[in-house]
């Protein structure tokens, strides 16, 4: 991934707390069979392994498990918050005009060798970590166990694990770190006069990682 260093970010903290609020990410392979992606939900364990592990599962009938299996090179891309950025925002366009558009974003990339699951019991704890995970927020959580188990059973056949050990983690939070103090200024109240949560998020990180929190 192309990261100029002021849009690089190397804190494991931040860059797992994105991973745990953007869960579906985008799971990459490359074997034999030529590349292969798919958007895929994923359970982060930060304190497994030597630098953190993930787990999912694919369909049986789903073939990147067999790439898996057999050794392909694998990408988990998850993407973050994103937004627009118009060039009308900045104070650039009123001094000069020399102004483009372009878009913010938050993005982690994760490799490491991955291997395929089909042990149940393994299986059964995976559906539970991210169920858990997933429902944590609600007033009242669905559970796994709430579905009959021979049903449960039969889905579960019809799944296989993944387990990616982690070696890289790589972020790039694209902020508006780059722009003068002014335009950072214009892009923050831009977002913040947008009420969609997406744009509030954004505006957030853009006062911590481009304005230091000092706005």
């Amino acid at each position: 991934m192309y990261e100029p260093s002021h849009f690089k970010v190397e804190d494991r903290d931040a860059l797992f707390a994105v991973m745990r609020e953007h869960p579906l990410a985008t799971l990459v392979t490359v074997g034999e069979s030529g590349l292969i992606a798919n958007p895929v939900p994923f359970v982060v364990h930060a304190d497994e392994g030597a630098q953190g592990v993930l787990r999912a599962h694919l369909a049986r009938p789903n073939p990147q498990w067999k790439a898996i299996a057999a050794g392909a090179e694998t990408l988990v891309i998850f993407t973050g918050v994103e937004r627009y950025v118009t060039p009308a925002w900045y104070a650039t366009k009123q001094e000069t005009g020399k102004v483009v558009p372009t878009w913010n974003y938050v993005t982690v990339q994760v490799r490491g060798p991955a291997r395929a699951i089909e042990d149940p019991v393994w299986l059964r704890a995976q559906l539970e970590s991210l169920t858990r995970q997933q429902e944590a927020p609600r007033a009242e959580p669905w559970s796994v166990s709430d579905a009959p188990e021979p049903f449960v059973a039969a889905q579960a056949r019809g799944i296989v694990g993944i387990e990616i050990e982690i070696t890289s983690l790589i972020g790039k939070f694209k902020l508006s770190q780059n722009r003068q103090e002014a335009d950072k200024l214009g892009v923050l109240n831009g977002l913040a006069t947008d009420p969609e949560s997406e744009s509030q998020a954004m505006a957030s990180l853009v006062k911590t990682y481009a304005l230091g929190g000092n706005a």
